[in-house]
């Protein structure tokens, strides 16, 4: 085969590209990362806003390919913040010496595959131009912040921050009357921290998110040395479960269970905190009466949380609890107590414009010393379809993707062999524990090329009946589930243009791993591979 600069170039240092660098670099191969940013740890390298924090439990959201790390590393809470996660990725890429291959503050911009030599050739921002025989995209599902279309955004006077990209240094809101536009995930954690800071805070919502408690608590020592002894058992439990994610699952129904039943149920999950809120019951995210009884309980939570009643009304949501991403909050709705705080409903009377001096909503400016943008990302497409990605007969992915993504086990695309990414659309990725999610894509990836080299094949590309098939199954699957029921970042609603699609694959983590294992011992079914 042709000589190549490497065997396979990695696009993106997070979690995804420090497990991918270490197992095929433990296979002997020749191995460059590309990350854009300064260090590794991706999403927890970028989205530094106050409150930033992991929704998945600390001692759940990390590696477990090293027994040694798991037992060497310590976590301090229940839910780990983005620094302490940003340490522990800086942490995993030290012990396994993976900086000196990675290239930081470095972009790929575009990624050809050369058909006649089986290769892919990438050209960065700085001019270099790499050969490499496979192609991995590790760009993660939410890396590209989105910003909202409000005319005068540039024209405003005062400072202008967006969650997703926030600065390194520390940002003090002290004496400043501060918006916020977004009330989403990291809306709903940045908003109590800034409201301790800020003079007056102005939060600019367009809708009411469905919010659980954390309850976060600094680890007792003897818990954290209790999951330790029990981390085997702990995790083959978790891939047991559709999220990834070990917490208590009820089988029972909530249209069977009385009343009082279903209060008990609700109110003892509240008090525990977290997303397995929504395992209360087995139907919540499948029968719309179900699924009212849980959001019900959580609107009266908000109602009797918030004193002012027609505030309170304004954060209610409405609709399908979990069709949207459920967050995880620290005294959000506690916050519109302050009197420093205004919530300002831009749902019935939707922001005109941000002048130099404030944003203007129906007429009125909201005079403003910074504003906030905590506005979400382009999920799952968006780091993709920023690199020009060219595959069979120079065919770009964008127009592969001009009605929607599609891909085969969100692994590989059809038209572009040697190409892989992780977690891409068509994977569980959003809807489970991602770390564990990630190791089992990187080590289905590493076991593929490694099947390839010992037995001479040079190209592996899905077929187009595969990848059809896979779509179908998706969207089926999709189909009798709520989540698929409204407009949220999983179908693309949150950007304009943006093709509706239901991108997430909604069947479990154990289903997809089993399809996947299917695959290989049917000699990698639906895929094309040759010498």
């Amino acid at each position: 085969m042709k000589q190549t600069d490497f065997d396979a170039i990695v696009v993106g240092a997070g979690f995804a590209g420090l497990y991918m660098l270490h197992r095929l670099r433990g296979q002997g191969l020749r191995v460059r990362v590309i990350e854009a940013a300064g260090d590794v740890g991706g999403t927890w390298y970028w989205n530094r806003y106050p409150g930033a924090r992991c929704d998945v439990e600390s001692m759940q959201y990390s590696y477990q390919f090293s027994d040694e790390l798991q037992q060497d590393w310590d976590w301090t809470e229940r839910y780990a913040t983005q620094p302490e996660i940003l340490r522990y990725a800086q942490h995993v890429a030290d012990r396994f010496n993976l900086r000196r291959d990675i290239s930081f503050d470095t972009r790929v911009t575009s990624a050809t595959f050369d058909d006649a030599d089986a290769l892919w050739r990438l050209r960065t921002d700085t001019g270099e131009a790499l050969s490499a025989r496979f192609c991995i995209m590790a760009t993660g599902c939410l890396s590209v912040p989105s910003m909202p279309d409000i005319d005068g955004v540039d024209s405003f006077a005062g400072e202008t921050y967006h969650t997703g990209l926030w600065p390194h240094e520390e940002v003090d809101f002290s004496g400043q009357r501060v918006g916020v536009i977004g009330t989403g995930s990291s809306g709903i954690q940045a908003i109590p921290i800034i409201a301790e800071q800020a003079e007056h805070l102005f939060v600019f919502q367009r809708s009411a998110h469905y919010t659980v408690p954390a309850h976060n608590a600094p680890l007792a020592p003897e818990a954290q040395r209790d999951v330790k002894a029990h981390y085997g058992e702990i995790r083959q439990r978790a891939r047991s479960l559709p999220s990834g994610v070990m917490f208590p699952l009820n089988d029972a129904s909530a249209m069977a269970a009385s009343a009082e039943d279903r209060e008990r149920e609700y109110e003892g999950r509240w008090q525990v905190g977290g997303v397995g809120f929504l395992g209360a019951f087995s139907d919540l995210m499948f029968d719309a009466e179900a699924n009212e009884t849980a959001a019900s309980f959580v609107r009266e939570k908000v109602r009797e949380t918030v004193r002012d009643s027609v505030t309170a009304e304004l954060l209610m949501p409405t609709g399908v609890i979990g069709c949207r991403r459920l967050c995880v909050d620290t005294g959000f709705h506690a916050t519109f107590n302050r009197d420093t705080v205004d919530l300002v409903n831009v749902r019935e009377t939707p922001i005109e414009r941000i002048s130099a001096e404030g944003v203007v909503v129906g007429g009125e400016t909201y005079a403003l010393d910074a504003i906030v943008f905590a506005t979400g990302f382009d999920a799952m497409t968006g780091a993709l379809l920023k690199v020009d990605i060219r595959g069979n007969g120079g065919r770009a992915l964008r127009d592969k993707w001009a009605e929607g993504p599609r891909a085969y086990l969100g692994l590989t695309l059809a038209g572009f062999p040697n190409l892989f990414t992780i977690t891409g659309p068509g994977s569980p990725s959003v809807f489970t524990n991602m770390i564990p999610s990630i190791e089992q894509h990187v080590e289905w990836i590493a076991d593929c090329i490694a099947h390839m080299g010992e037995n001479g094949l040079a190209r592996i590309e899905a077929t187009q009946d595969a990848e059809d098939a896979w779509i179908g199954h998706v969207a089926d699957v999709a189909d009798h589930h709520l989540r698929a029921s409204c407009g949220s970042w999983y179908v693309g609603a949150n950007i304009p243009g943006k093709p509706r699609i239901f991108m997430p694959y909604i069947g479990g983590f154990p289903t997809y791993v089993q399809k996947c294992e299917e695959i290989v011992a049917a000699g990698y079914r639906g895929f094309a591979l040759s010498a």
